[in-house]
């Protein structure tokens, strides 16, 4: 049955971050801290490889010597368009209401919603930042296309992942983890659905695009988990919708 990829994968990143929402009230702070640390770094880490790779890859298609200029362009023009629509400000006010819901839940603990990891990042910045960890990459796109053509095994692969993120993601932002399931069902079940339509289009240099921007977004999400510089990734959000676009135009 398509879809079945989709819905293991939604289970295992709320399975996850239950798991990690547990962990994470349970270590002392001193290691809470040094976790944090480290999934910083680990962003860091797959933002950069991610990027590279996307860059590599796309240079070796029809896009050639323009992959730098699709990544650069890319992020300027997606940074502009966010700022203007002020993606950043809608998202914070989402983040009130999801918190002013979440306040109200008897499993989260007082505190919780406004606070859920080191710092005091809240719930919306826990969303983002595992939505663009879960939603951003090869696998999502062709997992998802793949499932709804009847074989769920790489998203089968990606739900395990997933899993094991969340749970690590979520004992350092907190409950914001497991709302990332929304875009996971909106996109991946999007593309799920629309396979037979969609997969003449989302073509090699598309899907390194989406990776190669992608990357760049996880990169900053790491650099704000480090506490080196936070930088208004919202905003930046566009950017993978510019580079899809701009890779499709120079194929």
């Amino acid at each position: 049955m398509p879809g079945r990829g989709v819905l293991v994968n939604i289970l295992t990143v709320l399975a996850g971050t239950g798991i990690g929402l547990v962990f994470g009230k349970l270590i002392a702070e001193r290691f809470r801290q040094i976790a944090f640390a480290a999934i910083g770094l680990a962003t860091i880490v797959i933002g950069i490889s991610m990027t590279l790779g996307g860059l590599r890859d796309l240079g070796g298609t029809a896009v050639g010597q323009y992959a730098a200029l699709v990544l650069v362009g890319s992020l300027v023009l997606g940074a502009l368009t966010g700022e203007a629509l002020r993606i950043e400000h809608y998202l914070e006010r989402f983040g009130h209401w999801l918190q002013d819901v979440a306040g109200r839940l008897p499993f989260l603990a007082p505190g919780s919603a406004t606070e859920p990891g080191e710092k005091g990042h809240t719930l919306v910045e826990g969303f983002v930042a595992a939505s663009l960890l879960f939603c951003v990459g090869a696998m999502t796109i062709l997992g998802s296309l793949q499932d709804g053509l009847g074989d769920p095994s790489l998203l089968y692969l990606k739900a395990l992942l997933d899993g094991i993120a969340a749970t690590a993601l979520a004992a350092a932002l907190g409950a914001g983890v497991g709302l990332s399931v929304i875009p996971i069902a909106v996109i991946q079940g999007g593309l799920a659905l629309g396979a037979a339509g969609l997969k003449p289009y989302v073509t090699d240099p598309v899907v390194f695009a989406i990776e190669l921007a992608g990357g760049a977004l996880i990169f900053a999400i790491g650099l704000d988990l480090a506490s080196i510089k936070r930088l208004p990734i919202g905003n930046m959000l566009p950017a993978i919708l510019y580079a899809a676009v701009a890779a499709a135009l120079l194929t």
